[in-house]
């Protein structure tokens, strides 16, 4: 699926299913949540935190689709291309960034 295929089948279901979008404050909100739940998860998968009962079946793939899938709402709701907004701000981390990694020493 493309990153447009995405944004056309969240608004889909968006419409049909969830019947309207929340507010964009709202979905910001959600947004904030899910990438906490997210932070959890990975604090506890690969930092030094310790699983608690309730963690334990959690899927890492699912938590950043839940990311995924609010940060598309967002778009969806703001007249943001996804695609167009990638493809731009990989072109200005290749212009930015063009040697600054390579002459980090803290990445050799």
């Amino acid at each position: 699926m493309t990153i447009e295929q995405a944004q056309e089948r969240v608004d889909h279901w968006v419409t049909t299913v969830g019947v309207r979008y929340f507010s964009e404050l709202t979905n910001m909100a959600i947004l904030t949540e899910e990438v906490g739940e997210l932070a959890r998860l990975m604090a506890r998968k690969y930092g030094d935190q310790s699983f608690k009962e309730s963690d334990k079946n959690a899927d890492l793939g699912d938590e950043m689709a839940d990311v995924l899938w609010v940060l598309i709402c967002l778009a969806n709701q703001t007249g943001v291309n996804l695609t167009e907004a990638l493809e731009k701000n990989i072109e200005k981390k290749t212009k930015r960034d063009s040697e600054r990694h390579k002459n980090n020493d803290k990445l050799k």
